[in-house]
């Protein structure tokens, strides 16, 4: 699995924002992680995430919300994130197999999905 700072610093990024990725002012990315079991997803991946959005897309939007393990709280806050308007979804699920009609609406609506630390076996997401 690629690490964040890889993820966050390569042309890989660009276009799942879309063409116009480092031209574009604004947007809205979601970074949901799965739960507090660890600190390192709230201590070290998501500083490290926003710091890079801010050099790739300083206008951008980073929500990140947390699901406590509890996976239909992941599923409410996916449905929330693309509410907000959301382009990118950078998720690690509670449960991969349970996200895969997840992945499936986002992608219906022009919404990448980057599987972060887990795969999603039922549907393939965007990286």
């Amino acid at each position: 699995m690629k690490t964040l700072s890889t993820l966050t610093s390569t042309p890989a990024v660009a276009p799942l924002m879309g063409a116009n990725a480092f031209a574009a002012p604004s947007g809205t990315v979601a970074f949901l992680m799965p739960d507090k079991a660890s600190t390192l997803p709230e201590q070290h991946d998501l500083p490290g995430f926003k710091a890079q959005m801010a050099k790739l897309r300083p206008d951008c939007t980073v929500v990140f919300q947390n699901a406590t393990a509890d996976a239909t709280l992941q599923q409410q806050q996916f449905n929330s994130v693309i509410a907000q308007g959301a382009k990118v979804i950078v998720l690690d699920p509670v449960d991969s197999a349970a996200v895969a009609a997840l992945v499936s609406l986002a992608k219906s609506q022009g919404i990448k999905v980057i599987a972060y630390d887990r795969p999603i076996p039922r549907k393939a997401a965007d990286y």
